[in-house]
């Protein structure tokens, strides 16, 4: 059974409709969507960025400030590191996401690692700490949102700190007026409505680093923290759905199967597909992405005859990582990216 406080979670998240895998880049009402606590009311002419701690040259800085400096524009695919959860048996209770917690967008903002620069981070520098300005309660304790990375891949990798989605101002939900983009790397590293960025000189550990966001078998675990994207392919659901199963039909003869595939370790190499629920896997056609760090589009004809079907799809990344054909369950039900399974009908 589904819980009240799923359904709560349920209602105020929201996934990317598969159909919507035929953009390359999602619109931003359909790019997947989760808020960990409330969407905080943000007025830009109050706003500031905070850049300290273990810096040569603290700053302050407005929004207009930021967007005077440097800008960069990056295509990134981004899913939450609990796609799939709701597939998992026992299922860890939290947001119910099956497969669609995932988007694609045209990210613009100014280099983290320039702003850093200019800041001057000293030697002894560990890890860059990102503070959101959304609080709440976790295990018992108020906090804001807080993540950090190392310190070598903020100032060597091409995180952003972005001001626009799809050409246009962040929107509240997507934290307004200023957010962090890690390319590759799942949902939860991306902090919204980013108040402040401090430099420090050893882990950070707080509640969404190293409590949540773990893989972990159980609670006395201390876990492995989640980083990059595990590859994963996705099929645009063939045919018309059935209300409210979904269950897809399709007519008898050649049908056009496609997908987006993507993984956070290198780009993917291959998109194999299977119509017999796993047992036979033939290769489908890959384009090229959009850029570095977005999916890759496929397709694969199927020649369907009459009877009932189960579409899998998997990707294979340049890193060897492949998806598996089930799930690894795990406390907080992350990184599930087992083949996804499309149970389909074909009419005569």
């Amino acid at each position: 059974m589904i819980s009240l406080e799923e359904l709560q979670l349920a209602a105020r998240n929201h996934g990317m409709p598969l159909e919507a895998l035929r953009y390359p880049v999602t619109p931003v009402g359909l790019h997947y969507l989760l808020i960990h606590y409330d969407i905080p009311l943000v007025e830009a002419a109050g706003w500031r960025l905070a850049v300290g701690g273990l810096v040569e040259r603290p700053l302050s800085l407005s929004l207009e400030e930021i967007r005077a400096r440097p800008a960069t524009e990056l295509t990134v695919t981004m899913e939450c590191a609990g796609n799939g959860r709701a597939r998992l048996e026992p299922r860890p209770v939290s947001q119910p996401w099956l497969d669609e917690a995932v988007g694609t967008a045209v990210w613009t903002g100014t280099p983290l690692r320039l702003l850093l620069e200019e800041a001057g981070v000293l030697e002894d520098a560990v890890e860059v700490v990102f503070r959101g300005l959304d609080r709440g309660l976790e295990g018992g304790v108020e906090q804001s949102y807080e993540r950090s990375l190392p310190v070598d891949l903020a100032l060597g990798g091409e995180a952003v700190l972005a001001y626009e989605i799809n050409g246009e101002p962040l929107p509240p939900q997507h934290g307004f007026p200023l957010r962090l983009v890690v390319p590759g790397w799942y949902g939860m590293t991306n902090v919204k409505w980013l108040a402040a960025i401090e430099v420090v000189d050893r882990p950070f550990t707080g509640h969404q680093q190293a409590v949540s966001y773990c893989l972990r078998t159980d609670e006395a675990d201390e876990g492995i923290p989640l980083t990059r994207m595990l590859p994963r392919a996705l099929m645009v659901p063939p045919g018309i759905p059935d209300f409210p199963t979904r269950r897809r039909t399709v007519p008898d003869g050649p049908v056009p199967l496609e997908g987006r595939a993507w993984s956070g370790w290198g780009p993917v190499e291959s998109v194999e597909v299977s119509t017999d629920g796993g047992g036979t896997w033939r290769p489908a056609e890959l384009d090229e992405p959009e850029s570095q760090w977005a999916w890759h589009a496929w397709r694969y004809e199927w020649a369907a005859r009459t009877g009932e079907y189960e579409l899998r799809c998997r990707a294979r990344d340049a890193a060897g990582n492949e998806q598996p054909l089930e799930p690894a369950w795990n406390l907080g039900g992350y990184a599930n990216n087992a083949a996804q399974r499309v149970p389909v009908t074909v009419a005569g």
